[in-house]
Parts: structure tokens; C-alpha cells; sequence
């Protein structure tokens, strides 16, 4: 083949590349999933008194099936419960340094040219109060009353919605 011909070909063999050595959600690259009372996979759980913080992980909110808009039982719980989940935030405007609307994201770098996660791996953050100050280069803490509904943002469909009560620096818990 002319090597000419071939380069026709590099963006596809980067973007293989890309989503083979993607790094791996937040939980699993800093620590253990924190241990919650919510079961996964479609499994009804018992959850804790409605004024608690549910501790939460990715791949709960992985159980959301997008593509029907089915809800399993133990995800449908956590609708308009208070929880607490980690991620990276994405700015929704470029050079953003404060903002009041942002997305959470499970892994660095996800929607800054690259594909986006899945509806299921986003969260669209709106936070009570004033701006808060945006960091994409650390993790975070978000914590706030969660909602499932869709939110059509600059970088495709979110899942999952919240309106942001805090964030604070990422810490193993």
C-alpha cells in the first residue's frame, strides 16, 4: 500500500488506540469504589434515613440503560435523593474559571476533544448560590440532590442532572 494512502487511515488506528488505553474512572484510578448502601445492577436496596449523603460511584449511574430510557429499581431510588459523587469537571464554556452550570465527568479529559462519555457518565451540575471556582485538572467531591433527566449540553446528552449544594478537593474517604 502507498504509504501516502495509508495516512487516510491514521485518525481511525488513534481513536482504537485512544479508547484502548482510556484511563479508568476516578474510582478505580485513585482508590477502591467507596462502599455504599446502594446496590447496582438492577438489585432494590435498602437506602439510608432520607436526610444522609449517599455515597456514590460511576458505575451505579453506568446501570442507567440510555439507549431504552429504562431506569432500573436501585437507580430509581436515588431520584431526588441527596448524594455525594466524585468526578472531574468540564467547563461548559472554554477558559471558564468560576461558573454556576458545569459537568462531572468520571475520568480526565473526557469532552475536551475526544468522544464524549455516555449520557450514563455525565452529570449536568447546576449549584445553589453564586459561581463556584472550576478546576479540570483535579478531582472533585460534588455533592447535591440528584435527578435523573437528560440535559442536551455543547458535548451530547447527560443522564443525569443535580443541583450542587457543594465541591470540595477529591480525598480518599
Amino acid at each position: 500500500m502507498n504509504p501516502i494512502r495509508a495516512l487516510k487511515f491514521l485518525p481511525i488506528v488513534a481513536v482504537a488506540v485512544y479508547w484502548g488505553i482510556r484511563p479508568a474512572p476516578i474510582e478505580e484510578a485513585l482508590s477502591p469504589a467507596p462502599a455504599t448502601p446502594v446496590a447496582s445492577s438492577g438489585h432494590v436496596a435498602v437506602l439510608p434515613e432520607s436526610d444522609s449523603v449517599i455515597v456514590l460511584n460511576w458505575r451505579q449511574l453506568a446501570d442507567l440503560d440510555y439507549l431504552r430510557g429504562a431506569v432500573p429499581p436501585a437507580l430509581a431510588q436515588l431520584d431526588g435523593r441527596r448524594v455525594r459523587l466524585p468526578g472531574f469537571v468540564v467547563p461548559l464554556e472554554d477558559f471558564q474559571e468560576t461558573a454556576k452550570e458545569f459537568l462531572l465527568v468520571p475520568y480526565f479529559g473526557a469532552c475536551v476533544h475526544t468522544p464524549p462519555p455516555p449520557p450514563n457518565q455525565m452529570l449536568f451540575v447546576r449549584m445553589t448560590g453564586g459561581p463556584k471556582a472550576l478546576s479540570m485538572w483535579e478531582p472533585v467531591w460534588i455533592e447535591g440532590m440528584l435527578k435523573i433527566a437528560t440535559y442536551d449540553s455543547p458535548y451530547g446528552a447527560v443522564g443525569f442532572q443535580m443541583t450542587g449544594e457543594r465541591i470540595t478537593p477529591y480525598r480518599e474517604e
